[in-house]
């Protein structure tokens, strides 16, 4: 409180050089650095969050109760920062002398309709510029296989000789397949088909109360079928496998499965994208789900059936709230403006419902942390021992992920049996996996020779590499 105090003495007779982070974009406008007044009430809100921030250092808190303390003191600063309101956003005082009001009185009708559906959040994108098929997922390919849990797809081959070893793509269960296939230019599938390589995609079912029934179980063995097809399509034994988020906790567990059974030389390779394995310490949304949440969460998708993907995004949306909720209120309903035209944000609001059997098996994942225990967990009837899944592995995780800490992500390389490479992006959850080579990205990522048992380790010895 003292030093507090005295900083905020500074701040009034404008001694503080306290300043945004550079990645902080809420003060972005001139105003906030040539208005003495404007200047003033960013350093004190500043000034105030890092008081904040302290305190909870200086608590010394088991990782879960820190975790759940600092959730709880940002979304509150957060909610409370300047440029929330337009009274105290000079962005905002502009645009309300430049249009007349008219930019309050258009986001308050934005407002009411986000309102009236869920889930009740700032818009976030501009549905009406995509459209799936007409300026996303355009890579030429055809459906090769539909069963009740999926259907297989097959893209056309773009040059004359292609790689003999297929890829098989396995997106996550809670979106739509083509995040692989976004606009072109930024599409995997595009990217990958142009380089020689043989690319199949699993499309998942959006379930209905009927499936509720599919477990992880029903998953993995779709897997395995479509793996037979892709196969046997291309008459390849083994196939390279990509599993992004839940989907390569899925694939995971699948080949632990096939591990076991003696059957691994039916997978050339095994890639995991912004996947975890290791739920030890695993982020804010684990330090949030205790037992009797966990066990409220389940029951409820039991008795519905399914859980609906929109609950998923909003949870996800108040572990990032600056990023993926402020700044549209801002945008929205302060300015009257439209939300951006992004394809990942189409993308993201594009949800698909998860299978109440699914949903309590991944529950019981991200409690128990069976997966990181030998034998500790069971997959198609056979108990999986990740070590024993001795395939190349490619791990890639996202430094600013705000689901899977890259830490976490980082440990599959010690759980594994193979040969791993881990790459470590600078991007957040989806822009690790949308992340497409270009001389002018300004992203970067890292990579080191050996990977050391701690993450920590890993990092010191990493290089950083731009792109």
């Amino acid at each position: 409180a003292a030093a507090l105090a005295g900083e905020l003495g500074q701040i009034a007779v404008g001694r503080s050089q306290r300043a945004p982070a550079r990645r902080d974009r809420r003060f972005a406008d001139p105003a906030w650095q040539s208005n003495w007044l404007f200047r003033r009430l960013m350093q004190s809100y500043l000034a105030t969050a890092g008081a904040v921030d302290g305190l909870i250092d200086d608590a010394a808190l088991d990782w879960r109760a820190d975790r759940q303390a600092r959730f709880a003191a940002q979304n509150v600063l957060d909610a409370l920062a300047p440029t929330n309101f337009p009274w105290s956003n000079p962005t905002v005082l502009k645009e309300l002398v430049d249009r007349g009001g008219v930019n309050l009185v258009r986001g308050m009708r934005q407002l009411g309709r986000d309102l009236s559906h869920p889930p009740r959040l700032p818009a976030s994108v501009d549905v009406s510029k995509f459209e799936v098929g007409g300026n996303l997922a355009v890579t030429p390919g055809a459906v090769v296989l539909r069963n009740e849990v999926l259907e297989l797809i097959q893209y056309r081959p773009q040059t004359e000789k292609v790689r003999a070893v297929p890829l098989m793509l396995v997106p996550p269960t809670i979106n739509k397949y083509y995040i692989m296939d976004l606009a072109p230019g930024r599409s995997i599938v595009e990217w990958l088909v142009a380089q020689g390589q043989q690319v199949f995609t699993i499309s998942w079912r959006n379930p209905d109360p009927e499936q509720g029934h599919f477990d992880l179980d029903t998953y993995a063995e779709a897997v395995a079928d479509a793996r037979a097809a892709v196969a046997a399509i291309t008459g390849q034994e083994g196939v390279h496998a990509l599993g992004a988020c839940p989907g390569g906790m899925i694939t995971a567990a699948l080949l632990g499965s096939l591990a076991a059974a003696g059957r691994l030389s039916e997978f050339a390779s095994l890639t995991l994208m912004v996947c975890v394995l290791d739920n030890a310490r695993g982020g804010t949304s684990a330090a949030l789900a205790s037992r009797d949440i966990a066990g409220a969460a389940v029951a409820e998708s039991a008795r519905k059936g399914y859980l609906d993907g929109r609950a998923l995004a909003e949870i996800f949306a108040w572990l990032r709230p600056n990023d993926l909720i402020w700044s549209y209120w801002v945008n929205n309903y302060l300015l009257g403006k439209d939300p951006p035209a992004f394809d990942v944000l189409f993308w993201n609001q594009d949800n698909v419902r998860m299978t109440a059997g699914l949903h309590r098996d991944f529950i019981k994942i991200a409690i128990e942390n069976p997966l990181a225990r030998r034998n500790g967990f069971e997959a198609m009837g056979a108990p999986v021992d990740l070590s024993a899944v001795e395939v190349p592995a490619y791990v890639v995780a996202g430094l600013n992920d705000h689901i899977v800490p890259w830490e976490n992500a980082y440990r599959t390389t010690q759980l594994l049996g193979g040969q791993s490479r881990f790459v470590l992006s600078t991007s957040g959850h989806i822009q690790a996996i949308v992340n497409p080579p270009s001389p002018e990205s300004r992203s970067s990522y890292r990579t080191a020779e050996e990977n050391p048992p701690s993450a920590e380790e890993w990092m010191e010895r990493a290089d950083k590499h731009g792109g």
